[in-house]
Formats: structure tokens, C-alpha cells, sequence
């Protein structure tokens, strides 16, 4: 089978762990031919180019900044991948023949181009994989409001995206229940949940020094240490984090450790310098492979996302705290499931990410609970549900 994934991430090398790689490493492992269409934005400096990856094809299509840049320069790139990803499938792979259209969320601007590769595979199947459900997002933020121009042009392309999708699989039962909420006119047997999913590392059942990883990083080796990593924007609620930070700026009994980047990390190095708290580090973003170890070095992880949302978001850094046997404290909006879940399942905590004093408490049954047989729950929960295996069985099932 040959398949096509079009994507805003960029992929420059499959061996790399994450939700997309992994999964098209599985379809490569099963014998697929698999075409990888990706941004390379202007930043890197590169030209587009087509090149051949432990048997995966690379197109790497240069495009203007859209990660991690200005709002303009961002709206700009956004509705302009459409055409550049077309003109580059169009000159790259020309004659080329798909069986799966696979693509994913963000940006919802890829209408033209399904639309496109359908005409010229017409018995391919479309399978859209929705991991942000946006315009709705940027109005939940406050970025636009529904009767703008912005909200109705890219509402058109939503719909027009879901339209042309033979499938839709989504990160979680409450996202499906949002798509066919929002959408009636989405036949209900084309809306399924494809979770977020993982290959397990190789290096889980490898033994590390914890106590040399946290006396490298200044974390005590005495106490258990909470973590959050990931993306620091406006989708995390920094502000609210950063109140929660403050409330546990003085307890002896536990350590906090913020890891990443993003558009709001300053105001957390604001925080850090201001008050310089000894029980709390803030560190900016490390590589892959060193960032999966200093995980495993923590105990318990935190998940963190605006209270505003209207739509349920489902944080893709889950899935490293539950492969390294971590419970989790969520502190989302109530629309999201994913505190839910982890609650019903016996691997998490969950508050609104709006109460401060309910999120100390959370900290506080968490110290008190048996975190190691939490962290098993999480694993086992995570073999179950959320390993390449299982959302690859639910795609090759519609072909």
C-alpha cells in the first residue's frame, strides 16, 4: 500500500520519537511505501527537497515560519501551506499513486490538497487525524471572535476538511462527542477514536542513575519531584501555573521542575528570577533523548491547559509520563476527558485549572498516595490503549 501523510510537524528523521513518527515507522515496518509531506520553515533555511529515509520518503517543503513566530507571519503560513504543499506533491510526486491519504491537525487549511490527491487516487481513503480542532480553539483564547473574518474563513475550511475525510479519528471519546455535537452533518460511523499513541522506547527497561540525573539538573534526591514538560503558550494557562507555583513556593516536602518552550516562557523565567523559590526549577526545553531520561529521573508529572477551552484538548506529553510509570495531576478546563480518564483508571489526579487552593490539594493526596502503584496503572493503561499497534489496527481497518 502506498500512503501519503501530510502534516505541520516537521519530520526530517523517522528513527525520531513522537506520535507521528512512530506510527509511520509501524506502517513502514508492515511493508508500506510511505511519501512524508512536511514543512521546512523559512527559519531553517533550507530549499525544498525530496530525499529517501530508512525507506521513507521525505518531501520537505519550504514555507514561511509557522510554529513559534508572529501572529502574522503564522496566519500568513497557515493558509499558504496549502498551495505550497499542492505545487510540491504536484512537481515531487508526480505520477505517483496513493491508496491512504493520512493527515493530520494542525492546520485545517489542507482541503485543496485532499481534494486534489482524491481526483488523482480516487479509490484512496481519507483519513484525517484530528489533534487540535481549530478555529474554535483560537476563539476559546480570545485570539478572534466568532463573527470575525477569520473565524468564518477558517470555520470554511473546518467543514470543507471534515467533508472531504472518509474518517476521522480523534484523540478521545469527548472529542468525538464535540466533532458530532458541532458537525450534524458528519455521519456518526465516520467519527472514531485514534488516540495519540507511542512505539515504547527501547531504553525503558535500561536502568539510569536517578540520583546523578537530578544532582546534574540541581533537583533533590530526597523528595519526590513533579514535572511538567512541554509547550509553554497561551494553550497551558501559564498564568494560572504560575499562581499554582507560587502557592507551593515554600513547602519542604516536594520539588517542582518546569521544562520547555514556548511564546509564555519568559514569563515563567519572570517568576523564577523574582522570587527565586528553592523548592521550584524552570529550565528551557532539552533534546528528545535527554529530555526522556530526565522524565524518568521525576515521580510525578502535571498536565496543565487553559480554563477557557470549550473544546477537549488532549496533551500528547501524557504518554511519556505514563511509559515511564508516572501518575499524573491534570489541572485542565471541564471540558477536556483526559482527567477523567486518568482518574477512572487509578493513574491521576484531576482539578479545574482555575482553583489554585484545589490544585494544592491534588499535590497533597498525591503525596499521600501510593504513586509507584499509580504509575503501574498509568503503564498498563498506556499498553492498552495508547500504543502504535492499536491506532494502525483502527486505520488499516477502512482500507
Amino acid at each position: 500500500m502506498n500512503l501519503i501523510f501530510l502534516t505541520l510537524s516537521s519530520i526530517s528523521d523517522i528513527n525520531t520519537r513522537g506520535i507521528y513518527s512512530d506510527l509511520l515507522r509501524k506502517f513502514r515496518d508492515e511493508g508500506h511505501n510511505i511519501y512524508v509531506v512536511s514543512p521546512r520553515e523559512r527559519r531553517m533555511g533550507e530549499s525544498t527537497f525530496l530525499r529517501v529515509e530508512d525507506g521513507v520518503t521525505i518531501l520537505g517543503v519550504k514555507t514561511l515560519n509557522i510554529q513559534k513566530t508572529n501572529v502574522i507571519e503564522k496566519g500568513l503560513g497557515t493558509v499558504m501551506i496549502e498551495w505550497q504543499f499542492k505545487r510540491a506533491i504536484e512537481k515531487y510526486l508526480k505520477g505517483k499513486s496513493f491508496d491512504l491519504i493520512l493527515y493530520s491537525t494542525p492546520p485545517i487549511t489542507f482541503p485543496n490538497v485532499i481534494k486534489h490527491l482524491k481526483r488523482k487516487n480516487p479509490k484512496a481513503v481519507s483519513y484525517l487525524l484530528l489533534k487540535d480542532i481549530f478555529p474554535q480553539n483560537a476563539v476559546d483564547l480570545g485570539m478572534f471572535g466568532e463573527k470575525s473574518l477569520f473565524y468564518k474563513f477558517f470555520r470554511r475550511k473546518e467543514k470543507a476538511l471534515y467533508k472531504l475525510s472518509d474518517y476521522i479519528g480523534c484523540m478521545s471519546p469527548a472529542n468525538v462527542d464535540f466533532v458530532l455535537k458541532h458537525n450534524p452533518d458528519i455521519e456518526p460511523q465516520r467519527v472514531e477514536v485514534a488516540p495519540n499513541s507511542i512505539a515504547l522506547s527501547p531504553e525503558r527497561g535500561v536502568d539510569i542513575d536517578k540520583d546523578a540525573i537530578r544532582k546534574k539538573y540541581n533537583l533533590p534526591v530526597d523528595k519526590p519531584v513533579f514535572v511538567y514538560g512541554g509547550n509553554l503558550g497561551k494553550p497551558q494557562g501559564i498564568d494560572f501555573l504560575i499562581k499554582c507555583l507560587k502557592a507551593i513556593a515554600n513547602r519542604e516536602d516536594c520539588h517542582f521542575v518546569v521544562v520547555g518552550s514556548g511564546t509564555e516562557y519568559t514569563k515563567l523565567e519572570s517568576f523564577a528570577s523574582e522570587t527565586k523559590p528553592k523548592n521550584i526549577n524552570i529550565m528551557s526545553a532539552l533534546l528528545k533523548e535527554e529530555y526522556d531520561n530526565f522524565v524518568r529521573a521525576c515521580d510525578i508529572g502535571l498536565i496543565f491547559l487553559d480554563h477557557r477551552f470549550t473544546i477537549p484538548n488532549y496533551p500528547s506529553r501524557l504518554l511519556s509520563y505514563l511509559e515511564y510509570k508516572m501518575p499524573i495531576i491534570a489541572a485542565t478546563d471541564p471540558n477536556t476527558d483526559i482527567g477523567k480518564i486518568a482518574v477512572d483508571n487509578g493513574y491521576g489526579l484531576w482539578c479545574e485549572s482555575n482553583d489554585v487552593s484545589a490544585f494544592v490539594a491534588c499535590v497533597d493526596r498525591m503525596l499521600a498516595s501510593p504513586i509507584k502503584e499509580m504509575g503501574e496503572k498509568g503503564y498498563r493503561f498506556l499498553e492498552s490503549n495508547y500504543l502504535v499497534d492499536n491506532t494502525y489496527n483502527k486505520i488499516v481497518s477502512h482500507i
